[in-house]
């Protein structure tokens, strides 16, 4: 099948463009319409409650990260598998970084390449016809990008429904809808977004819930009807070379932050992929050949961490013969220890030589370039990455290992040496999401 798609956006962050969208991708997969989600930019947790609401697999597209092709590739791969594509956009729409045109990161990249109608979700808290000069600001920004339908968000009354919605409305642009202020569902929050899909204590209700009111209130009919065809899926660019044959992968909820169109391709590669789980106190495989730890949340799991010998000891044992690479959290874990938020050391893999603590915060976020400076799981030395950081924990002893990549910001920006390898051992808080490829 070949499926139709559009986008839901906002000015800003705190819209509730994610609320919007699970409501939206819930109500129609309830009726039966088969959806598949995706989240533009770099965002582990999003795409797995749009995998909750959908019963399809979560997917990101990032237009900095990715190259063209590969965004293509994936939006289409996507639409092969669904009737609709709902893309969630991430900050404002066009919010991104400067530098090469088309590869910013934001939505509004997304909506130009792919050719994707803009809904856009608009808090009018505060104000009423206002809100029509924000909707023309954003129609007329950019003529590559299409805002075909607005949803309102915190309606006070119907009075204040009519002031917006007459406003903005006059301007030819179709209102979809309007979430009242009483009666909004909020989703649990903590210091990297929102409480994790599989630790939600009530997800199904929640999205019941969400489902409910965007029925109520959204026309899902007409939001359908404005969405277009999305060309289906050519051959699919690798975004990363599978970094063996079969991998063993952390999975839980302190290890979680796995990007699913690397999974897809490391399996539509040949590969094999071996989960186990560090909190349950399970090694890695021994019939794996690269042990794999992604990010999540080791920092909060730290002392049950600290005592799973079984998990700690088959790392160790593993990384005697075999590569081990840990990102963002798993890098923390293959450290000597981790320091939690009460200030408390937890002795970890000792793999590598560093240290870290979540007790002395440090917000590190942005996109990132970076180049391999040893052959590692990630690639061979010389290898040009793209990605992201997103972490609050610091390094409080650095250790005397060799680095493992030298870093860029987004816009290429030198910031220096960064991870550690030591022997087959190497990680770093650099979170990858493609092989770096040229503007096409």
């Amino acid at each position: 099948m070949t499926a139709r798609g559009f986008i839901i956006a906002a000015p800003r962050s705190g819209s509730g463009k994610t609320t919007v969208t699970l409501g939206v991708a819930a109500a129609l997969a309830a009726r039966g319409v088969r959806v598949r989600a995706a989240k533009s930019g770099p965002d582990y947790i999003d795409p797995a409650f749009h995998a909750a609401a959908t019963g399809q697999p979560g997917l990101n597209l990032d237009s900095f990260a990715m190259s063209p092709a590969l965004v293509d590739a994936l939006a289409g791969e996507a639409a092969r598998q669904a009737e609709l594509v709902v893309v969630e956009a991430s900050m404002g729409l066009f919010d991104g970084i400067g530098g090469e045109p088309g590869r910013s990161g934001a939505a509004a990249d997304l909506a130009a390449r792919l050719g994707l109608p803009v809904v856009l979700v608009l808090d009018i808290s505060g104000q009423s016809q206002s809100a029509a000069a924000v909707v023309r600001g954003f129609a007329t920004h950019d003529p590559a990008v299409r805002i075909a339908g607005v949803i309102l968000n915190k309606v006070a009354s119907e009075r204040h429904r009519t002031q917006a919605s007459e406003a903005i409305a006059a301007l030819g642009i179709q209102i979809l809808g309007s979430l009242p202020r009483d009666g909004a569902v909020s989703l649990p929050e903590r210091h990297l977004g929102l409480v994790q899909a599989a630790e939600h204590p009530a997800l199904a209700a929640a999205l019941e819930d969400l489902a409910a009111r965007a029925a109520a209130y959204i026309d899902l009919d007409a939001l359908m009807a404005l969405a277009v065809p999305l060309a289906p899926a050519g051959g699919t660019p690798v975004a990363l070379a599978p970094p063996g044959q079969r991998i063993a992968l952390a999975r839980d909820v302190a290890f979680s932050f796995m990007y699913e169109h690397l999974l897809a391709g490391w399996r539509q590669a040949g590969a094999e992929i071996l989960p186990f789980s560090p909190l349950a106190d399970e090694a890695p495989s021994e019939a794996a050949d690269i042990c794999w730890l992604p990010g999540g949340y080791p920092e909060l799991h730290a002392g049950t961490l600290a005592n799973a010998s079984r998990f700690l000891d088959g790392v160790r044992d593993f990384a005697r013969t075999r590569p081990v690479h840990g990102e963002c959290g798993g890098f923390m874990v293959l450290g000597e220890a981790i320091e939690d938020a009460q200030g408390v050391s937890h002795p970890m893999l000792g793999l590598l030589g560093h240290a870290t603590s979540f007790a002395r915060r440090r917000l590190n976020l942005g996109y990132r370039r970076a180049i391999t400076l040893a052959d590692s799981p990630v690639g061979p030395a010389g290898t040009r990455l793209r990605g992201h950081e997103f972490h609050y924990a610091s390094v409080t002893y650095p250790g005397d290992d060799a680095p493992l990549v030298e870093l860029g910001d987004g816009q290429g920006n030198p910031l220096g040496p960064a991870g550690r390898r030591r022997g087959q051992v190497s990680g770093t808080f650099f979170h990858v999401i493609a092989v770096d490829q040229p503007l096409e």
